[in-house]
Parts: C-alpha cells; structure tokens; sequence
C-alpha cells in the first residue's frame, strides 16, 4: 500500500485538506463556545441549574444517529460535517472547563481581592492559569473526537474528503487505497493531537518544569 500512497498522494493531499478544514472549524468551534460557557456554568448557580441539565440530556442522544438528519436539512456541504464534528467536541471541552474553574480555593479569589486586584487581574493570574490544564485534557479528548466526526459525517453524506474517498475505495473494494487513506487519517490524528501538546506548551509554559 505505500506504492499506492505515493502513487495517489495527490488526490489524498486533496481531500486530507478538505476533512481538516473540517476537524479545524468544529474543534475551534466547540472550543470557542465550550470554554466560556464552562466558565460561566461553574460561575454562576442559576445558569448551572438550568442548562447542565439540559447539556447533558442532549449528550445522551447519539450523534452519529442524528448524522442522517443533518445531511437532509443541511445539505452535503461542509456545514453538516462541521455541526456533527462540534457537536462531539462541544461536550468534554464543556466538561473539563467547568472542572477547571470549579477547582479553584475561593478563598484565594478574596485573598486577592482584600490585596485591591480587581477581579479581571483575579481571573486573569489566578482563576484561568488553575483551570488551564483540565482545559487543555479537554480540548486533548475532543481533538481526537474531532477527526472521528467528520469522517463519520462524511460516510453518511459527502462528495469530498477521506471519509469520502475512503467510502469509495470500500465499495470498490479497493484495499491498497483503503489503507493508504487510513494512514493519511492517522497521521492527521496524531498532527492535530500533537499541535494541541504544543498549545499547551506555550501557553503553560510552567508544566514544562515537571
């Protein structure tokens, strides 16, 4: 199969592009949306009441079956592939953020605050840099989520990508080019896994230390 892997790493270079447009714009997405609301679910009391409840029915409902309903309503275009890939990363971002800014002694916010910092400079030095490294765990899981989704969207509806051309090669039971695109997948795996490692290597430049 590496034969076939060079042989078409044009057409897989071609379509790898067009999935990781996809993991990208549903992981940050997800991540964009996930951290503050984590943020303030474990902030406030009245929100937690009444949307965690909510958040985790929804996680419940198996997104892989709700993938047909989205190529109907939404097309074959990269949004359905985008939602699905969101949808399964929104849920441990959410999670892990909501630990981390939960995780916090309280009292250290008031110790801060009797010394006159002003609650940004609280959150900013104290509060985020806590919550930074169950953060990052999340975003770590929902990486790997994220190329699991939209390939799975791509299975049930697309004309692009490797889940795409993976489908392809398994009707034409084409198995050199079945693997070919496996390791084309993996490989983008372990780059978008490896690319959040070094995010949070420069942001908690701190963990290098341990």
């Amino acid at each position: 199969f590496l034969a076939r892997l060079s042989e078409s790493r044009q057409r897989i270079w071609e379509q790898s592009l067009v999935t990781a447009g996809e993991v990208l714009q549903g992981f940050a997405l997800a991540a964009v949306v996930g951290i503050p609301l984590g943020l303030v679910i474990a902030s406030v009391d009245v929100v937690r009441r009444a949307l965690y409840p909510l958040i985790v029915f929804l996680q419940l409902i198996p997104k892989i079956a709700i993938a047909p309903l989205f190529i109907v309503w939404f097309g074959f275009g990269p949004f359905p592939k985008v939602l699905l890939t969101f949808l399964l990363c929104f849920f441990p971002i959410l999670v892990d953020s909501m630990t981390g800014f939960k995780t916090l002694d309280v009292r250290l916010l008031y110790l801060t605050r009797s010394m006159g910092a002003k609650p940004w400079q609280s959150f900013l030095f104290i509060r985020l840099p806590a919550a930074l490294p169950f953060i990052f765990s999340g975003l770590k899981v929902a990486v790997v989520l994220a190329v699991t989704g939209a390939i799975v969207a791509e299975f049930v509806g697309s004309n692009a990508g490797l889940g795409y051309l993976l489908l392809r090669a398994s009707s034409y039971l084409d198995t050199t080019l079945i693997f070919a695109v496996l390791v084309a997948l993996s490989v983008m795996g372990l780059a978008f896994s490896y690319g959040v490692e070094v995010a949070e290597r420069l942001v908690m430049p701190w963990q290098r230390k341990r």
